[in-house]
C-alpha cells in the first residue's frame, strides 16, 4: 500500500485515541465496527508494528500508537481548521455551535431571543448546555461559554457580553408583615435567603451610594439556602424573605411587581460577578458560526 492511501488509517486511528473504543469510533465516523477494526489492521501491517491493544472491553494504544497519535494531532488540526475556513467563507453561515450558560441567565435571558437569531441564520444549529457548573470548553467540546464571572482562564478569549448588579429584593407581601430594612444591620432582624458558599456562617457585605468608602458587614440568618439563584427568587416571590439575586434573575420579577428592591441606596458587594462574559478557546482560525452568533449576541445586549 503506497503511502498517499493510508490518510484515512491515519485519521481513524486518531478518533480510536479519542473515543477509547472500536464500538464508539465507528459510530462518531458512521462506519460499521468491522470496517474500523479491517482500517486499524491494515495500518499496523504496514507500520509493521502494533499500534493498539485490545481488550474485550476497551482498547488503548500502544508506545508507538500513541507517539503516532500524538505527532498527527496538530496537523490533523491544521488541515481541519483550513478546511472549515475555506468552506465558511463561501455562501451562507452554517454549522453548529455548542454554547454552556448558568442556569438563570439562559432560562430568562438567552433562550427567549434564541429563535430570533436561529430564524436570521437558518443553516446554524445551536447545543445548549444548560449548567451553573463551570465546565471545561476544551475536554467538553463546547465552542462558547457565558461565564458570571470576574475570574477568567488566561488561556480562553474572553469578551464583555454586559454589566451585572447585585440587588436585594423581597416581595411586597413580605414587607408588609415585617418591614423595610433601613440600613444593612437591620437585616439580622429579617429571614434572608442566601447562596450558601462554604461551611462559614453567611455574611453579606454592602457599600454606601451616598457615601463613598462607607460600608458595613452583616452576619444573617435565613430558613433557606440554594446554590440557584432563581430558586432563591421563586421563594422570595413566596415571602420567604429578603433575597440577594444579580439582576438578571430579579429583572421579570422586579418588572411585574412579584419583587421590590429594597436598600437602594446601598450596594451589595462581593456577591456576584459584575459582569457576564463570553468566553471560547483560543483558536488561530474560529469557525464562522461562532463568531456570527457572538457578534450578535452581544448587538442584543448592547441595544438592551
Amino acid at each position: 500500500m503506497k503511502t498517499d492511501a493510508i490518510w484515512d488509517h491515519l485519521h481513524w486511528l486518531t478518533v480510536l485515541a479519542e473515543q477509547g473504543s472500536f464500538t464508539r469510533a465507528a459510530e462518531r465516523l458512521e462506519v460499521s465496527k468491522a470496517a474500523m477494526s479491517l482500517k486499524i489492521k491494515e495500518l499496523e501491517a504496514l507500520a509493521g508494528v502494533a499500534l493498539v491493544q485490545r481488550t474485550t472491553r476497551s482498547v488503548r494504544l500502544t508506545a508507538a500508537g500513541e507517539k503516532l497519535v500524538e505527532e498527527l494531532r496538530e496537523p490533523f488540526s491544521r488541515i481541519e481548521q483550513s478546511f472549515f475556513s475555506v468552506r465558511d467563507a463561501a455562501g451562507p453561515v452554517r454549522g453548529l455551535v455548542r454554547v454552556t450558560a448558568p442556569v438563570a441567565f439562559a432560562r430568562q435571558q438567552l433562550v427567549p431571543i434564541i429563535g430570533e437569531f436561529l430564524r436570521e441564520f437558518p443553516q446554524v444549529q445551536l447545543q445548549l448546555n444548560v449548567s451553573d457548573r463551570i465546565v471545561s470548553l476544551g475536554s467538553e467540546g463546547f465552542d462558547l461559554a457565558i461565564r458570571h464571572s470576574d475570574s477568567l482562564p488566561e488561556t480562553h478569549v474572553a469578551l464583555p457580553l454586559c454589566e451585572t448588579r447585585t440587588l436585594l429584593v423581597a416581595a411586597p407581601q413580605y414587607l408588609a408583615r415585617h418591614g423595610h430594612p433601613q440600613r444593612p444591620q437591620d437585616l439580622q432582624q429579617h429571614n434572608c435567603l442566601y447562596y450558601p458558599r462554604g461551611i462559614e456562617s453567611p455574611r453579606w457585605t454592602f457599600s454606601s451610594a451616598q457615601s463613598a468608602g462607607e460600608k458595613e458587614q452583616v452576619r444573617i440568618h435565613g430558613s433557606f439556602a440554594t446554590n440557584n439563584s432563581e430558586s432563591i427568587r421563586d421563594a422570595a416571590i413566596q415571602g420567604l424573605g429578603i433575597a440577594m439575586l444579580p439582576d438578571f434573575s430579579a429583572q421579570e420579577a422586579l418588572a411585574n411587581g412579584s419583587l421590590t428592591e429594597v436598600l437602594t441606596q446601598w450596594q451589595p458587594t462581593e456577591a456576584f460577578a459584575s459582569r457576564l462574559w463570553m468566553v471560547r478557546p483560543f483558536s488561530a482560525q474560529v469557525p464562522r458560526a461562532v463568531t456570527t452568533f457572538t457578534h450578535w449576541l452581544r448587538a442584543q445586549f448592547e441595544r438592551a
